[in-house]
């Protein structure tokens, strides 16, 4: 069979550039389309050297090639890259919302170890069985864990279209929509990105993922204040943002500062408030018993002393830890005081989330209005 080239371009079009939103052809990416018979050579141009999206690229147009023109075309594909012109800017995500989400949230934390990525995954959980449709973006891009603690590390999302245009459907696990870095890379490769690099890779997780209809989007992000918070926090609507801290000062000076980033004047982002992680511990065999290993009340005081909400305790318990590592988090576990805590926690979330949208211009936040969420804070 012999190929035409404007059929294969016409098919091309169905393709969207990572990150930019239009399709190849369009955007210039498709560089040259030479045919011999049932053969098709495609020269493309990408500007950035991500690995994974040079694969989807090369995977996506043999797809459509087999698909819409011919099934045993022979395909082959050049991929060349240049870096853009924009690479000199600001390291910017794009600033747009994402249709179907309601409600982003920013789980962040001063410093690593304090358990951040373990409050999201069980935050997460927990909202999702109170009816809610919950999404999870893991932005640790140099030390995503998220696949681990939803037990999918060996699932791969899928690339689907979507209106005539290809987009990566997120892994699903707990009734939770999850993208991260931690998909596209070996469980032993470090990832080894400027940011410029690393701010490309998340904006093809966020714009480029067919994401639907979700109520809570939670945004785990990496530890301190750095370019990814940068990125995201100034170009995506955040409707609020969590900081996560154990007791202790030293982790309590840093999440000072994660309250600080949040509320500079050219960020902006409310915070709707502080979790103390690892609070107490309470041996199994003394259950009344409460060691206050990293200090009492850190992190309840500094929310007062900043004058933002204290959302919630959870204590130092073993099962949370190996719950994680088995890849069920332990807020599943029903009947317990874990449970009760992360059950606690969801519904002040849920409520500071509801005070913030109904004291700010209906055009800046879309209000909860689902009754599960007005069950979640009512039974508080």
């Amino acid at each position: 069979m012999k190929l035409d080239r404007k059929e294969i371009l016409k098919a091309l079009e169905s393709i969207t550039v990572a990150g930019e939103g239009k399709n190849m052809v369009e955007s210039g990416a498709i560089q040259n389309v030479i045919t011999f018979g049932d053969e098709v050579v495609v020269d493309v141009l990408l500007s950035t050297p991500a690995l994974h999206i040079k694969k989807r690229a090369e995977v996506d147009i043999m797809k459509v090639i087999h698909d819409k023109v011919y099934e045993k075309a022979k395909v082959k594909v050049n991929i060349k890259v240049e870096a853009s012109k924009k690479e000199d800017q600001p390291n910017e995500i794009k600033g747009k919302a994402i249709p179907g989400i309601s409600n982003i949230i920013a789980v962040s934390s001063g410093k690593g170890g304090v358990g951040k990525s373990t409050i999201t995954a069980n935050l997460a959980v927990t909202l999702a069985n109170m009816g809610f449709k919950v999404g999870v973006l893991d932005a640790d891009i140099y030390g995503p864990s998220m696949p681990i603690m939803f037990d999918v590390e060996s699932a791969k999302p899928i690339s689907i279209e979507v209106d005539g245009k290809s987009k990566m459907q997120p892994v699903q696990s707990y009734g939770v929509e999850l993208l991260s870095i931690g998909f596209f890379t070996k469980p032993d490769q470090a990832v080894i990105w400027r940011g410029p690099m690393a701010a490309k890779a998340l904006n093809q997780m966020i714009f480029d993922a067919n994401w639907g209809e979700i109520d809570f989007m939670l945004i785990d992000l990496p530890p301190g204040t750095g370019d990814i918070h940068l990125s995201i926090m100034q170009s995506l609507p955040i409707t609020g943002a969590v900081v996560v801290s154990t007791p202790q000062a030293v982790a309590l000076a840093d999440a000072k500062k994660g309250v600080s980033m949040f509320t500079n004047e050219s960020i902006n982002v409310p915070v709707l408030g502080i979790i103390e992680n690892m609070s107490y511990f309470t041996p199994e065999e003394l259950p009344n018993n409460k060691y206050y290993i990293f200090g009492k009340e850190g992190a309840r005081n500094l929310a007062e002393d900043l004058n933002v909400p204290f959302l919630g305790e959870i204590p130092l318990v073993q099962s949370i830890r190996e719950a994680g590592d088995y890849g069920r988090p332990a807020a599943l576990q029903t009947a317990t005081p874990l449970e009760k805590a992360f059950e606690e926690l969801a519904r002040n979330v849920v409520q500071e989330t509801v005070n913030r949208n109904e004291n700010l211009p209906a055009t800046e936040a879309i209000k909860i209005t689902t009754m599960a969420g007005c069950a979640a804070v009512k039974g508080k």
